[in-house]
């Protein structure tokens, strides 16, 4: 630039005036290239910050994907080992997978060798099964047969039951010289009636009306409420027999039918005889021809001493029934209402169990014996006293009638 001013100098005016001109527009070329190259550094400073800012994210990044990198090179190497042990395992499962397809095959061959085996076994139970169903189907049939047979016997017996009846009931009073009565002389028509001792004995024949005996007691029970038709007859006795098959009994359980007016009894063709028989005696024996006078006289002696004690019993009995109901009152309204209620609870809690008749026989007197003095010497033993005679005395005593105004 110094060189350029001297060189100018050394010119003339008009010649420096344009060398000015020039230099100053070398000044302002210099001024604007001076800017760009200051906005270019401005710029390139920038960058240069941008870059410094860029690298050191990528350094952070780079710092962050060598993290990363170490995890992936640690989990590789993890994978690796599980990968050497699944190999390992793969190779014994191999080896088991060899081994088990040996055996499957052996097993096959084996199967194979038992299948052609059931096959011969099938073959032959089949052929004994089908001898068996065979032999089954001709037992069943024949059971049938006979079941049908069974049924047409039992059928016929059935129906023929009540001339069955009939005759044997006449071949027995013809046996044992006992009139039988055709015609009776009062209303319905009874199967068989016989005439002992002035009195009309009727003989009904009951028999199911089909195969099922399921409805046969509860027929039986209807029929016993029917025959009070033969009962209110004039000269009739109030008992009345149905003779039955002897092969429904194991559908009865109940045999005697005691009603109000008359009782009816349930009997087999078997047992008509010894009724009858037991009835013959009734006919052989006139109370009031044949008995002599000492014998009326024990007979009305028992008799009274039965209606005595009975009379006695009831008298006692209201007595103590009173006296129970007296105390009963006491202790509803004089007990405490503690006690009261623990005493009910107590009298909820009892159960009186008097002992049931559950056998079909007469008890024998011995027995009731024992029991009295088994009674009477536990009660001697708690100081009761039990002298009948003094007993006897004091309710002796009491009178048993009212007084007569």
């Amino acid at each position: 630039m110094k060189r350029l001013f001297d060189t100018l100098h050394n010119l003339g005016f008009w010649k420096r005036l344009f060398g000015w001109q020039k230099i100053r527009n070398l000044i302002l070329d210099a001024n604007a290239e001076l800017l760009v190259v200051q906005s270019n550094l401005e710029r390139l400073t920038e960058e240069k910050e941008h870059l410094k800012s860029s690298l050191t994210e990528l350094s952070g990044k780079l710092q962050f994907s060598e993290s990363m990198l170490s995890d992936r090179q640690n989990r590789i190497n993890e994978l690796n080992s599980d990968i050497r042990l699944l190999n390992e395992k793969n190779d014994r499962f191999s080896r088991e997978h060899e081994e088990d397809l040996a055996l499957i095959t052996q097993y096959e061959t084996l199967e194979e060798s038992r299948r052609i085996e059931h096959f011969k076994h099938t073959a032959t139970l089949k052929e004994i099964q089908d001898n068996i169903q065979t032999k089954q189907k001709d037992e069943e049939e024949k059971k049938h047969q006979a079941e049908i047979d069974r049924i047409a016997r039992q059928a016929s017996t059935w129906s023929d039951h009540e001339e069955l009846v009939k005759q044997h009931i006449k071949n027995l009073c013809s046996k044992h010289t006992i009139q039988y009565i055709d015609k009776v002389p009062f209303k319905g028509e009874p199967d068989n009636t016989l005439e002992i001792a002035g009195e009309f004995i009727i003989f009904d024949a009951k028999s199911p009306r089909g195969d099922d005996l399921t409805h046969f007691p509860s027929y039986i029970k209807e029929q016993t409420e029917k025959a009070k038709k033969y009962a209110r007859e004039e000269n009739v006795k109030k008992w009345i027999f149905f003779v039955v098959p002897s092969n429904t009994l194991e559908t009865l359980h109940t045999f005697v039918y005691p009603l109000a007016d008359y009782e009816v009894f349930i009997i087999t063709l078997d047992a008509l005889e010894p009724v009858i028989l037991s009835l013959r005696k009734i006919e052989d024996y006139d109370f009031a021809d044949q008995m002599n006078p000492e014998d009326r006289e024990n007979i009305c002696r028992v008799l009274g001493k039965f209606a005595h004690l009975s009379k006695r019993r009831i008298q006692i009995d209201t007595y103590f029934i009173n006296q129970f109901m007296e105390l009963a009152y006491k202790a509803e309204s004089e007990l405490p209402p503690d006690i009261l209620e623990k005493v009910m609870e107590f009298e909820k809690a009892e159960k009186l169990n008097p002992p049931q008749e559950k056998r079909a026989k007469a008890i024998p007197l011995t027995e009731l014996q024992k029991v009295t003095e088994k009674l009477k010497s536990d009660a001697l033993h708690k100081g009761i006293m039990v002298e009948e005679e003094k007993i006897s005395d004091g309710l002796n005593k009491l009178p048993l009638y009212k007084t007569m105004e």
